[in-house]
């Protein structure tokens, strides 16, 4: 098959990429970097390099393919989040129904059943009915849970306070995933025949943070590692004093208090939907503890 994924050589798709490749697939890779021609083509794929705000080029890019991957990469410069995934979808829904895609899996996000009030995920649940929009094409959207990689982000905290924490309690359920596990997800519907518009949930763990906490802690060598509760001021505060940008910091803190409610995982827990990852928060912990000594 001739594949087609987005997401340069991000988290996710550069060991889609390559299990795509082991699997004896033409893969084609999308970035944005030039620079990351020569990785791309070192893995055995084919560089296409071009704006995904660029549906003439998406569609150049997509033309000839048998499926397509399509992810919205983070954009911190967004003045407006939602509206910035918005236009990507627009973009790739676009740039499909100009090559003639019939097969897209789109990587969506655990939440995205919500209209509003969950911070960037708002976005996947618009990006969501975008491509559904679409006549004639199979399209199934990968929901995934929190990455654990987003956990990296805590480690200036621990380093500089001595604890990790958010808007949301130790005792708040949270479902995991790793991106090795989505690519796996991915790369599997790829590989299988699509029909209609559907949905998989990927995730690997779930735990509250209070363990979460105690695990990563424990790893570091720090078995009393606590979780601590900001308020949504502090919270939005602390990450304007980090630099973060207003925009990016609201919508974390919103969807902060989507976590701290549980509505996140309602059509989840609906669909009596389990962890199926098989990379859990014990095996994840050496790598965070990899990242906090480097």
């Amino acid at each position: 098959m001739k594949i087609t994924i987005t997401g340069s050589l991000g988290n996710i798709s550069k060991p889609l990429a390559k299990q795509l490749i082991a699997a004896g697939h033409q893969v084609t890779i999308v970035s944005s970097n030039a620079d990351k021609t020569a990785a791309i083509e070192a893995l055995g794929a084919k560089a296409a390099i071009g704006s995904i705000a660029d549906a003439e080029f998406l569609a150049k890019a997509f033309t000839g393919a048998d499926a397509v991957y399509t992810m919205v990469p983070p954009n911190f410069g967004a003045s407006n989040y939602r509206k910035y995934i918005n236009g990507a979808a627009e973009n790739y829904a676009q740039a499909i129904t100009m090559a003639g895609i019939k097969r897209v899996v789109n990587l969506s996000s655990i939440g995205a059943d919500i209209d509003g009030g969950t911070g960037p995920i708002s976005g996947n649940h618009d990006g969501e009915i975008i491509l559904n929009s679409l006549e004639n094409v199979a399209i199934k959207h990968i929901r995934a849970g929190f990455f654990f990689v987003n956990l990296f982000a805590n480690i200036d905290m621990i380093k500089n306070l001595g604890f990790l924490g958010s808007n949301y309690g130790s005792k708040t359920r949270l479902i995991m995933v790793h991106p090795e596990d989505i690519a796996a997800a991915i790369a599997e519907e790829l590989q299988q025949p699509l029909t209609g518009k559907s949905v998989r949930y990927i995730t690997s763990d779930e735990r509250n943070t209070g363990e979460i906490a105690a695990v990563l802690g424990a790893a570091i060598g720090k078995p009393d590692l606590q979780w601590v509760e900001f308020t949504d001021e502090q919270s939005l505060n602390g990450m304007l004093q980090a630099g973060l940008p207003p925009e990016i910091s609201k919508n974390f803190v919103e969807m902060g208090t989507a976590v701290r409610s549980g509505i996140l995982w309602k059509d989840y827990d609906a669909k009596n939907t389990v962890p199926t990852g098989k990379i859990k928060l014990e095996v994840f912990a050496k790598e965070f503890e990899e990242k906090f000594k480097s």
